[in-house]
């Protein structure tokens, strides 16, 4: 029966605790086997999505003041309030393990989350695409990533969730806007202590995850060990989250919806698709793109094309009929995967950038 290593690294430092993954994932050789890491940070903390423009998104000052770190991850998807009420779960796979399509990885993912939290009496289902549901409330959800030649999948068991801090870190454009924030948490998401009305004991919970892993991937779940190589790579990688160029790597040109000059003006187009939201900050001289910056919450294949989809996009106008073609031709050239989000989606957030 095939073996997956098993790390239940309990509770680390809010750094380590985005960090660890990163380092298996790096050092994972040819050979090397899969691994499951179990894990919570001490403390609080805010990560952000790889794609993610950081002073868009997040309340700096606040987290500052509280004393709640931010982090940049290498996995997709939104900002996120992070503390001990959750139990993180991260696989570091090879990748002939998980299926080659990025939507049966979180299918496959999910599984076991959802079976621990029916054995538990609580009817969680998978909700495409990435996410878990009881009645219609968010449980958690999942990101995944190439990092080196590892499959990442991550997410969490929900045993608790700080809804108020999380609807105060995100930066927003008022306080009113805030309180609807926190109402919609409210309404639509859920967790464990409010599902049974009670903590569940961490082992327990982590037992039947377990159980339902080995049964879900035909394989027997094995406690290792954290080695040498990981802790070294683990440690480069603490110093590299924490340097500004790691942090902010790609800031805004200028303030969105500034004329600069008579030809020049800097303007941003939101869409939200099914695979979430994209954020196109452009300069437009003369109504052409000449500079344009993508940003957002969504999970794409390989996470470094963005950059390419920027190129293609640079030196159109809003009517040009080209955009989707281009979109497609970039896609083609790079098995670009990017679920709930297709050449359309872009072609749309083109669309709605303001006239000038």
């Amino acid at each position: 029966m095939k073996k997956i290593r098993l790390l239940d690294l309990q509770t680390v430092s809010p750094l380590r605790s985005q960090t660890c993954y990163h380092a298996a994932a790096e050092v994972l050789a040819e050979g090397s086997p899969d691994t499951i890491i179990l894990v919570s940070p001490a403390s609080p903390y805010v990560c952000v999505g790889f794609h993610q423009d950081l002073e868009r998104e997040v309340d700096r000052e606040y987290c500052q003041n509280r004393g709640w770190p931010v982090f940049r991850r290498e996995v997709g998807g939104g900002a996120v309030y992070l503390d001990a009420g959750q139990v993180f779960i991260q696989w570091i796979f090879q990748p002939s393990s998980l299926p080659a399509s990025v939507e049966e990885k979180f299918r496959i993912y999910v599984e076991p989350i959802v079976r621990t939290y029916h054995a538990l009496g609580i009817a969680a289902e998978f909700r495409p695409i990435n996410d878990i549901h009881v009645a219609g409330k968010k449980i958690g959800g999942t990101g995944a990533a190439n990092i080196g030649r590892a499959e990442v999948v991550v997410g969490s068991l929900m045993f608790d969730f700080d809804k108020t801090a999380m609807a105060r870190v995100l930066k927003v454009a008022s306080e009113k806007m805030r309180d609807k924030i926190f109402q919609s948490l409210e309404q639509y998401m859920t967790t464990m202590r409010e599902e049974l009305g009670r903590l569940p004991e961490r082992n327990r919970v982590t037992d039947l995850y377990l159980a339902a892993c080995a049964e879900v991937l035909g394989a027997e779940i094995v406690p290792g060990s954290w080695s040498e190589a990981e802790e070294n790579r683990a440690r480069l990688i603490d110093e590299r989250f924490l340097t500004p160029e790691w942090l902010e790597p790609r800031k805004a040109m200028e303030r969105p919806g500034v004329k600069i000059h008579e030809d020049v003006h800097v303007v941003e187009s939101v869409f939200k698709a099914p695979g979430g939201m994209i954020r196109l900050t452009a300069r437009l001289r003369r109504e052409k793109v000449d500079g344009l910056t993508i940003s957002g919450d969504f999970t794409i294949f390989p996470r470094t094309v963005v950059p390419e989809l920027e190129n293609a996009l640079i030196g159109l106008n809003r009517g040009c009929p080209d955009i989707c073609r281009r979109v497609e031709a970039v896609y083609d050239r790079l098995k670009i995967e990017s679920p709930g989000l297709n050449p359309s989606h872009w072609e749309a957030a083109f669309a709605g950038l303001p006239v000038v």
